[in-house]
Order: structure tokens, then sequence, then C-alpha cells
């Protein structure tokens, strides 16, 4: 362990980090929830078993995982499906999947897996209890998973190529968590140890499903061929992720929750900013950094898109990685504060993907200055939202100036300026954007346009007293209260406000999806349109009985391929 060091530099302006075109190219880190639940199960040993596997040579039945941690049990569910070919969507509005799947809260008796066949293949038409903490579904990826079963099922591995192609045998289409159709609502395990990092139980689930979705190709494969069938590779298996299928329903989560989203990014700033402070580094930890940064290479040269904006910022994010080798090879990075230099330089000669990939590359070394921060990425701050009626409104204004300031001389009235309507939508209850002028949907407009709204405060404000109590404004404009619980969450979250327009016409929602599944821990981002995104999770990653101290980590960062 390391002496601890002073933080010196400050953390990034608010109005730097959090525009959306910084947030849309932000990369997973230390902090990212996939990595902080991987190193947690191996440093605290949990035991992982499988006691039912009961699935047919067709690949129907159930199965059960357990996992065993020093307090508690947590148990997937899966249910797999014979699912025709005409009806595979990953559309939310499918109805029927390859697979289905829970987490339940310990350890589930017959008459629990009984009560949840009924349920979880319905999903959003079913419903679990509390005694459930997350309901899932997921496809397979057809044409790798037919390849995958003819080639163990004759005795081969599959080909390399192909499996580079794809990256995944199933993708999921939802995680649905935190009360959602009867789950367990976050209260329930908010105080749990191992629960305490938002989306443990959603990304301990997904991390089970890949388990699941290796057994079920090979037992799949063992029934076609018999005795000619083989196992597969472990090292093939461990490149295979769980892809997932992610559209609007993520986007309105960043903007609903401002102390959570605030608490995500002051973590990851707070720890660029220690990083930064370091006076001078140790020759391990350039090496570290210099091995991570030619991983990280082979990961970016991997990561395809047919996408035309993120083919764009591919293409970029290749040109700045030759920049930033040239710039390394020229720099010992040990002397003069050689972080804060590294970054100023990318601040100077990247783009937002080029400064973001080394803001989060850089943190690796340092895990005695990064890990500890993921305690803080919880929202216990139930008194957060408690709107203060004493506040002066002149206090009110200087407020949303801070934090709003850049919104405050935008031509609202503009088509451009409000073009777009988020909305709920009645089939599925989920989030939907439409256009403003062109459908009638203004009326059903969840709100969600926070800058427009604290511009609209503002201006309702400008007659009223500086010293008189915002609570006399609000009783008689009730319709603002939602934007003055906002204005004053800044004033403890000042990470939590995206500093842009979320209803303008340019506005690109794969921009706050890529934020907040970066923090997931997501790789090789391939939007699909503007509004949904295809991602790969845990590829890489150990399996539950290979989980180590020694590989819970750096499984993220792929291993270079000797030549010869």
């Amino acid at each position: 362990m390391q002496e601890p060091r002073g933080t010196t530099i400050p953390r990034r302006d608010p109005n730097v980090v959090m525009r959306l075109a910084r947030l849309g190219s932000f990369h997973q880190s230390r902090l990212s929830f996939m990595r902080i639940l991987t190193r947690r199960m191996a440093r605290e040993g949990w035991r992982f078993t499988r006691p039912v596997f009961d699935i047919n040579s067709d690949g129907v039945g159930h199965a059960v995982y357990s996992a065993q941690g020093p307090f508690r049990t947590y148990s997937l569910v899966a249910f797999a499906h014979d699912l025709p070919p005409e009806q595979r969507s990953d559309r939310v509005i499918a109805e029927a999947w390859d697979a289905t799947f829970a987490l339940f809260d310990g350890v589930p008796t017959e008459a629990d897996v009984l009560r949840l066949s009924k349920n979880v293949p319905q999903q959003e038409a079913g419903r679990i209890s509390e005694s459930e903490l997350s309901l899932s579904r997921a496809n397979r990826s057809v044409r790798l998973w037919s390849h995958m079963v003819d080639a163990l099922a004759s005795g081969r591995q599959p080909d390399n190529d192909q499996i580079g192609k794809v990256g995944y045998l199933m993708r999921t289409t939802a995680v649905y968590g935190s009360g959602k159709f009867g789950a367990a609502d976050r209260e329930v395990i908010a105080d749990r140890p191992e629960m305490q990092v938002p989306f443990q139980a959603e990304m301990l689930s997904v991390y089970l499903t890949r388990t699941f979705a290796r057994d079920l190709i090979q037992h799949m494969a063992r029934a076609k061929g018999g005795d000619g069938s083989v196992m597969l590779d472990p090292a093939i298996a461990r490149q295979l992720g769980i892809g997932n299928s992610t559209g609007l329903g993520m986007a309105p989560y960043i903007v609903n929750h401002p102390v959570l989203f605030n608490n995500w990014i002051m973590a990851r700033e707070e720890a660029i900013a220690r990083v930064r402070s370091v006076a001078s580094a140790s020759a391990a930890e350039v090496a570290l950094f210099r091995d991570l940064l030619r991983s990280s290479a082979l990961s970016v040269a991997a990561w395809r898109s047919d996408h035309p904006i993120q083919m764009d910022k591919l293409a970029r994010l290749r040109t700045e990685l030759d920049a930033l080798n040239a710039f390394v090879a020229g720099d010992d990075l040990i002397n003069d504060h050689p972080w804060d230099r590294l970054l100023r330089w990318a601040e100077s000669n990247l783009g937002e993907d080029g400064q973001e990939f080394i803001a989060s590359l850089m943190l690796e070394p340092y895990p005695d200055l990064v890990d500890g921060l993921a305690h803080c990425m919880a929202d216990g701050n139930a008194d957060a939202f408690r709107i203060n009626g004493a506040m002066p409104v002149g206090r009110v204004r200087d407020s949303i100036e801070e934090c709003f300031g850049w919104a405050l001389n935008l031509d609202w009235a503009a088509p451009e300026n409000s073009a777009r309507a988020w909305y709920v939508s009645e089939e599925k209850l989920e989030p939907r954007l439409g256009e403003r002028f062109k459908e009638p949907i203004a009326e059903y407009e969840q709100p969600l346009a926070p800058a427009r709204d604290a511009a609209l405060l503002h201006s309702a404000l400008a007659e009223w007293s500086a010293k008189a109590p915002i609570a006399e404004f609000l009783l008689k404009h009730p319709e603002h209260r939602h934007t003055l619980r906002r204005v004053q969450v800044a004033a403890i979250a000042p990470y939590g406000e995206i500093r842009d327009n979320t209803i303008s016409a340019k506005l690109l929602p794969i921009d706050m999806l890529r934020c907040k599944l970066s923090f997931f821990g997501a790789t090789h981002f391939d939007p699909r349109s503007d509004r949904w995104v295809r991602i790969c999770m845990y590829a890489g990653a150990p399996y539950p009985e290979e989980l180590s101290e020694s590989n819970a980590d750096r499984w993220v960062y792929p291993e270079p391929v000797a030549n010869g």
C-alpha cells in the first residue's frame, strides 16, 4: 500500500465535464460497476455452484446458479426456451425470448422455482416478488450460436474470426431491478455491503447469465455430437461477453436521478484529480500504464460499428492513439506531475474520446487512490429532494445562473431548441422521444428538459424581490416546484445536471446511453441509430470457477498475442 497523497489539482469544471459530447465519450474505468463486483467477489472468496441444470437436448428447461458471499447467497434462476426465429426481436415490445431470468435473494426452493416458472418467462406480463432482485431476458446471437454448436458437436473449436465479429453468445434486452414488476426495492438491499455500490444485483445477474450461456451451448453441443463433441476452450470462452441492446429507456434515468448521477461523475472526477496530483510516478506504475495502453489498442482495433457517427469517432480515436503512443514514447511519465501533464497534452491535442480514454486509463496504476471511491457512488441522501422554502429568491436566481447560465440566453421558442419532447408510451410504459412540432405529444411531455425549465423559472422570478422567500413564489406558481427542487439539489450535486439541451433538434440520446453504460463497464459501443446502442459486457472476464484476486480486475484489457 502506498502512502496517501494529497489532492493538489482540483476536479474538472462541471461546465466542461457535463457536456453531452463529452459524456458520450466516456470509457470504462476502475470505478465501473462490473469491475467493482468482480474485485469484491474475488477478494471475499465467493463460492459458486450450479445446484440445478434441468435442460433437455433441445435446450429447453431451467437452471439455478448460486453465488455465496460472506453474508448471503444470491441465485440466478434461468429459463431456456425454444423460440421460433420469427419471434426473436431485440425490441422492448417483444413478447418471447430465448432465455429469461430472475436473480433470487437466497437459494430458491422447488416451490420458488415453480412460482417463477409461471411468471419470469412472461416478463412484464408476469409478476415477481420481493424475493427477487432483478428480472431479465436474453436472445441468442443466432449465427454464432449455430456455428459454435456445430463446431463443438463435431469435435473442433469455433472459428475465432466469427467470435471476434460478434463477441457474445447472448444479448440481454432488459435487466430490470429496483422494484419493477414486483421486485425488491433498492432500499431492501442498499445497506448490504455487497450491494452498496449501485447496480451490483444487476451486474451479478449478467455475470451469471454469461456462465449460463456458455454452459447451455456446451450442453447442446454434447446433445448433438455425443462422445465426438468437445468442450469449449476456456481461453475462447473468456473472449465471449454478454451483449446488450439498450434504448431510450436508459436516457431519462440520469436526468431523473441527479444526486446519484452526480455521485458517479464526482467519484470519477475525484479519482482523476487524485491521480493528476501525483507529483512523481514509480517505474512500475509507468510500466503498467504502458502495458495497458498496448492492450487497449488491441481492444480499439477490434471495435466495430456500422453507424456513421461511431465510425467517425473510432477512426479519430485510432488516429489519436497513434499520437498518444508517440507522446508516451518520448516522455518518461515519471517526474513533474506526469499524469497532469499527460491529460493537459490530451486536452490540447485530442478530442473528447481521446481525452476521456486517457482519463480512465491513467487511473489503472493507482488502486489505493481510486478504488475506495466506489463507496461514494450510491445515493444515500434522502433529504436532498426536500424543498427549502425559506431560501431567498435572490439565492435561487444565483443558483440558476451558476448551473444553467448557458441556457438563459437560448431562444426557447425557436423550433430547433425545443424540437423534441420526452413522453411515456401507453403500450409499454417506456420512455420515448418525439418531434414536438410533428406529433401531438406536447401534453404528454415528461419533465426531462431541465435547462428549458430553469430558464422559465429564472424569467418568472425576474420581478420578485431578492429577499422574498421562495415559498411565497411557489404558492402562486406551483408549476415550478420540480425545477426549484433541481436547482436546490444542484448546490450539493454540481455534476448532477447535463449542461446541454435535452430537447434540441441536435440531441443524440446515444450520448446519454453511453455515459451510463460506461459506468456499468460496457465496451465496444455500437449505435444502431441515434436512439439505441449495442454493447458487450464481461468480455475477457474469468468465469466463476476461475475467479481469483489475480484475474478479477484487469480482464477488460485483452492480452496481447505473441508473434509467431
